[in-house]
């Protein structure tokens, strides 16, 4: 039980990459909330829902009150909600842009600007910032969506100096996954999918448990040296 007693958030928990991450979190003794816009759509004893819009920022105060109130502190919390709204640029509208920005950046910055802070006043915590593959290396069509991704990895590095800098052992990571097997690639047809795959150099495409492993390594002590870092999990991809 790495994570005993843990008091952990994971955003976008109701469903797949959150989901996995929360059950993970979950399995190895946190108490997890979970926190996103829709119902859970699965049941573990140690994982609660919240309804939460990211971008809301009095709503994102008032789940940080009631969740210091109920819990006396905040151990863990992984940023994995994101949105996709795919154009090419020229096509791009400002709709697609700042809804994309909002959610992919403003909703990242709106918890942690609270928990950050938290963590260093109780002596340690551990963040896990959700990127992509398309952050690193960038993709046609996802202008907004890489931008946000990239920018997850500058807020990481940023946060992993800034919450550490009186020495207290707040670590901040990244996780960069390739293409995983969510219910959003479901409906991509098979021979786009089997190409995704042909640029991995291990052929085949990711499982979101494979993304909340690392999660759950990055909780944990066994991370308690590793900080400011991305850790690219995309068996080998090269866009």
């Amino acid at each position: 039980m790495k994570l005993k007693d843990k008091i952990a958030v994971v955003t976008g928990g109701a469903q797949g990459i959150g989901q996995e991450i929360s059950l993970a979190l979950a399995n190895e003794g946190a108490k997890v909330i979970a926190v996103d816009m829709g119902e859970l759509k699965y049941e573990h004893e140690n994982v609660e829902g919240y309804k939460l819009n990211i971008t809301d920022t009095e709503g994102c105060k008032k789940f940080y009150d009631q969740t210091i109130e109920k819990y006396g502190r905040i151990d863990i919390l992984v940023n994995n909600a994101g949105i996709t709204r795919d154009s090419m640029t020229r096509k791009m509208t400002d709709e697609q842009w700042d809804l994309v920005i909002d959610v992919n950046l403003k909703g990242v910055f709106n918890l942690t600007r609270y928990i950050g802070p938290q963590m260093e006043a109780i002596g340690g915590g551990s963040i896990i910032n959700i990127s992509s593959v398309v952050g690193v290396f960038g993709n046609i069509g996802q202008a907004n969506y890489s931008a946000t991704k990239a920018g997850v990895l500058g807020l990481t590095m940023t946060w992993a100096k800034e919450f550490a800098r009186k020495g207290v052992p707040v670590r901040v990571n990244a996780i960069a996954p390739g293409y995983v097997m969510t219910d959003i690639l479901k409906t991509v047809p098979q021979d786009l999918l089997d190409q995704f795959a042909g640029l991995t150099m291990l052929k085949r495409l990711g499982q979101p448990e494979e993304i909340a492993k690392v999660a759950l390594f990055l909780a944990s002590d066994d991370a308690s040296y590793i900080t400011g870092q991305t850790i690219n999990v995309n068996g080998g991809m090269r866009l």
